[in-house]
């Protein structure tokens, strides 16, 4: 494993992170525990949660905050050993209140975060979207409140805009309030945007980014045919994730774009598995990847990435290959 400093802090993560979200519904508790002490065995040392997940919930089932739940479980005496964040804003209850951005609503979820966690202060403590209903000022208070208390040590963004974190910035300079020292976009071979906007303003302003998605839900594994239609058990057939993910990559061009990478990669003696996460972490400006598990079998080639070095040419062609994905839906 390898490890590097978070943005301009001087705090030390794997550039494997490992992240959570399918921990209490597509993955029991016994299995999710075997999934976090793999990637603990193999040096990951960095934990992405969040209070809304598992992923796939429904109001019905009332799951939001069982896998804070099952990682506070599994993490109990032994806190120090791991950098861990979680990530607020979505909704935890029935009233308006229970959800967004505003200053009742982060005081309540953190402390509904550390109880579940069973700790007394999370690492990174992140929004996990952007809340335009709330003033950004309100939220930037309750967020330095927080980590003024010892409850945080540091704050971050997650499916943020780059204007709006440019504007976060530049409000918590003027106003002497803690700053948000990374960002956590969606960030694969399928989805390239971000180096347009987002990771220039993260470079030029030293924030830390952990790139979420790196396999593209799964697709990126090659195991999913497109005739066959959405995998069962799978992000694509999940509950309310389902249609996001299959509007997000589940179209014909994407399957076309997997089997030339497959052709390009395998020759290499890597699995596509690896050469995705891999190529991710070959962005300098790239902090971590998250990566992710429904069972231990599929962590052996995403903890692989960390130990690997794609060839510059076959990186060149990889970026030739997915050029078009920087643009967007409406120009591929």
């Amino acid at each position: 494993m390898q490890y590097t400093r978070l943005g301009h802090t001087g705090l030390t993560v794997s550039r494997l992170c490992l992240g959570t979200m399918t921990f209490g519904l597509q993955t029991d508790e016994s299995e999710s525990r075997a999934i976090l002490d793999t990637a603990v065995d193999a040096g990951v040392t960095f934990i992405d949660t969040a209070d809304v997940y598992p992923i796939g919930r429904s109001v019905a089932n009332h799951l939001e905050g069982r896998t804070e739940e099952i990682i506070g479980r599994w993490m109990k005496r032994r806190r120090n050993q791991f950098v861990l964040a979680t990530k607020a804003v979505g909704a935890m209850g029935p009233m308006a209140w229970d959800r967004g951005a505003s200053r009742k609503h982060l005081l309540d979820a953190i402390d509904g975060s550390l109880r579940r966690l069973d700790t007394d202060h999370v690492d990174l403590y992140q929004l996990h979207s952007d809340d335009l209903d709330t003033p950004i000022d309100e939220t930037l208070e309750a967020l330095d409140m927080i980590v003024k208390s010892g409850r945080a040590r540091y704050i971050g963004v997650s499916n943020f805009m780059a204007y709006r974190i440019a504007r976060a910035l530049g409000r918590s300079e003027t106003r002497n309030l803690s700053k948000f020292v990374s960002i956590q976009p969606r960030y694969s071979l399928l989805f390239r945007e971000i180096e347009r906007e987002l990771l220039p303003m993260a470079h030029e302003e030293k924030m830390g980014v952990l790139s979420y998605n790196p396999l593209a839900g799964g697709l990126l594994t090659g195991k999913h045919k497109f005739e066959a239609g959405p995998t069962e058990g799978t992000r694509f057939t999940l509950g309310t994730a389902a249609g996001r993910y299959q509007n997000r990559y589940w179209h014909k061009s994407e399957f076309e774009t997997i089997e030339a990478l497959r052709a390009l990669v395998t020759p290499t003696g890597m699995s596509l598995t690896t050469a995705a996460v891999a190529w991710v972490l070959a962005n300098p400006i790239v902090t971590s990847a998250i990566i992710g598990a429904s069972h231990t079998g599929q962590l052996s080639d995403t903890l692989a990435a960390a130990t690997v070095k794609i060839d510059p040419q076959v990186k060149k062609e990889m970026d030739a290959l997915t050029q078009h994905y920087r643009y967007g839906d409406s120009l591929r």
